[in-house]
């Protein structure tokens, strides 16, 4: 488990490919190795990855199946490139944040920056269905770090978009700053808010069967939908 609090920016020193796996060697932050094991799990943009080598005294060695590398930004990294990581948190360790998995489950799109003084705002694309489980002071993770929805909106064909604040400790802390529109981010939902919406969603279907449909229609005339119905229960604090 991870909070969602990053440690530090990493960067890759090199890539090795072998059947069915990709192998990264990352330069990590100063201190970040300390008690570092073999077999340990790091966050790496928010993607849990295990230690497979140590490298030296600030660089260690870790392995990439396929699938991770397609369904996450890792299959897009080079030589230079870099991340946020996070140590997997121990026993009694402070929540900063919110408690992940690390594990993605959709890439989202940078569409738009802002940067008012003292602030950047990323407005970040979601592709259907998962904005059903994106509101508006809910908790979301992009790239490993915990972070506040400011605005969402959510479109009827269950795409969207939602807004991030970040203010320059954060910035300083992660890549963020470093994106453009186009970047692709990787998300991890907040577990809590997916099971509460999809136990109201399975809730009504048994409940309603086949006026399930007119319900639906009636919700997208009046500019709503299903996952409307879940959000005051599914944000409390």
């Amino acid at each position: 488990m991870f909070t969602g609090i990053v440690q530090g920016i990493a960067s890759v020193r090199s890539i090795t490919d072998r059947p069915g796996l990709r192998s990264f060697i990352l330069e990590l932050p100063p201190g970040f190795t300390e008690g570092l094991a073999i077999g340990a799990s790091v966050s790496v943009d928010g993607v849990c990855l295990t230690v497979t080598e140590r490298v030296g005294d600030d660089a260690a060695s870790f392995d990439v199946m396929q699938q991770s590398l397609a369904l996450t930004t890792l299959g897009t990294l080079q030589a230079g490139s870099r991340i946020n990581v996070e140590r997997a948190a121990k026993d009694g360790a402070e929540i900063g944040g919110h408690p992940l998995s690390g594990h993605i489950d959709f890439l989202a799109t940078v569409v738009q920056v802002r940067r008012p003084e003292n602030n950047c705002v990323l407005r970040i694309g979601v592709p259907a269905p998962w904005m059903r489980y994106v509101f508006a002071k809910g908790y979301i993770a992009v790239n490993g770090a915990s972070l506040t929805v400011a605005e969402a909106h959510r479109a009827a064909d269950g795409s969207g978009w939602f807004e991030v604040w970040l203010i320059p400790e954060t910035l300083r802390m992660t890549t963020f700053a470093e994106k453009a529109e186009g970047a692709g981010l990787n998300i991890e939902i907040e577990r809590q808010t997916q099971v509460f919406v999809d136990t109201v969603r399975a809730a009504i279907d048994e409940r309603l069967g086949p006026l399930l449909p007119a319900l639906e229609a009636l919700l997208r005339q009046q500019g709503a939908s299903l996952e409307d119905l879940a959000r005051p229960a599914a944000l409390p604090r």
